[in-house]
């Protein structure tokens, strides 16, 4: 380490932090063995993700964290050759490879890997913090991993506003989360669309237990049929999706309980605290105040959109998002929002399959809802046909029996 370290007073540091049952606060948090700068800490539960996080926020050293299932050899070894210590869950260090200057008070974050192998995305705790305003008394659910972009938004709002709670939710505590929620008193709850459905899926009635009045979607593409399940079971709670990501932050932000954002949001004159959004081709791009180190100006952002009247859908990534049935294009993610709609249906993914005469085809994946008893891919087929142009309606269907859900809290989708 490099320099005087500096040590900060936290507005948050007196709010209640739940971590696997245990009532603490970020005070109170256990302290973790001694942290070098910079320093990879990689963790297998949420207190030790927490205390890092606080001993970087007082301390303002250089910190990534992360789970340890995360954070595969190869990129240990990267870290380590790029001037990180190490830290293993048991307390481990191994020193880095590379003596280098601290940059004092950088937060690193692993992108999700959606494009590939993980990369790092640098950060402040200014730039990941972008609630400033005063925020009403509530505790939040943080059931996302350590470490990811929205689990930084969660816990930054704790640490830097008065009366913001936590209650913490382990990867094996997921599926009784709303139970856990409801001992807590969580009123406050961020997640994927997935995290969501699975939660209607596992037991619609538990999850409508929950006193919430905030709930919040992002991290993937948000549709019409979770925003409608949501207000069904909360109709008094504020429902909000984000569009938000390691690189260019939280750039978007809906409240009006209607999937995309308004059309005339596009191309809006500069203001100092407001992303500029634009769309170049069937691509969102995004110059963003919140934007990670080294990113100036425009991002592309590599996800794609669609036009539905005055609303702008995000549907998926560019990449794979569009299929090409013989020269006729359809989206993936317009598909999918249709098979959502069905009342029978709690989760879908569309893809491209190889196909004789046309090259591709589109296919489906789909989780029945199983308290409507049950639907044929046939049903499914006249359902797309009428809402679909032919080339767009799914020919292969498989039926799945749970909704696949990863550490970030997202499908492939």
């Amino acid at each position: 380490m490099t320099g005087r370290r500096r040590t900060t007073a936290l507005i948050g540091d007196d709010n209640t932090v739940v971590v696997a049952g245990k009532r603490l606060t970020w005070r109170t948090l256990h302290k973790l063995p001694q942290i070098p700068s910079p320093a990879a800490v990689l963790v297998d539960n949420g207190a030790d993700a927490l205390a890092a996080l606080r001993h970087h926020a007082v301390h303002g050293t250089e910190l990534l964290v992360a789970t340890e299932t995360r954070v595969d050899e190869l990129m240990r070894e990267e870290l380590g050759e790029s001037g990180f210590a190490i830290v293993l869950p048991d307390g481990t260090v191994t020193p880095a490879k590379l003596k280098r200057v601290e940059e004092s008070g950088r937060a690193w974050l692993l992108t999700s890997g959606s494009t590939g192998r993980p990369k790092r995305i640098g950060h402040t705790l200014e730039s990941l913090t972008t609630v400033t305003a005063d925020q009403p008394p509530r505790t939040w659910l943080l059931p996302y991993s350590p470490g990811t972009y929205a689990w930084w938004q969660v816990v930054t709002l704790s640490l830097t506003q008065a009366d913001q709670g936590l209650v913490a939710i382990e990867p094996h505590e997921l599926e009784d989360w709303p139970a856990i929620a409801t001992e807590h008193g969580v009123t406050a709850a961020s997640g994927t669309p997935t995290f969501w459905r699975q939660a209607i899926y596992r037991d619609a009635d538990a999850l409508g237990a929950v006193p919430l009045e905030q709930i919040t979607l992002g991290g993937e593409p948000v549709d019409q049929a979770i925003l409608d399940q949501l207000r069904e079971i909360f109709p008094k709670a504020r429902i909000s999706w984000i569009y938000a990501s390691s690189e260019v932050g939280a750039s978007i932000v809906v409240h009006d309980g209607k999937a995309g954002f308004p059309q005339s949001w596009l191309d809006r004159e500069p203001q100092p605290d407001r992303p500029v959004l634009s769309v170049v081709g069937d691509e969102l791009v995004i110059r963003s105040p919140h934007h990670g180190a080294g990113l100036v100006g425009a991002v592309h952002t590599g996800d794609r959109v669609e036009y539905d009247g005055d609303r702008v859908l995000i549907t998926g990534r560019l990449d794979s998002d569009e299929i090409n049935v013989g020269g006729s294009k359809v989206s993936a993610g317009v598909v999918r929002n249709v098979l959502m709609g069905h009342p029978g249906v709690s989760w879908a993914r569309v893809f491209a399959r190889k196909a004789p005469l046309v090259g591709r085809m589109v296919a489906a994946e789909v989780v029945p809802n199983r308290s409507l008893g049950p639907i044929t891919d046939a049903d499914l087929v006249q359902w797309c046909s009428t809402r679909l142009p032919d080339y767009g309606v799914p020919r292969r269907i498989k039926f799945l029996d749970e909704i696949p859900q990863k550490e970030t809290l997202k499908s492939d989708v």
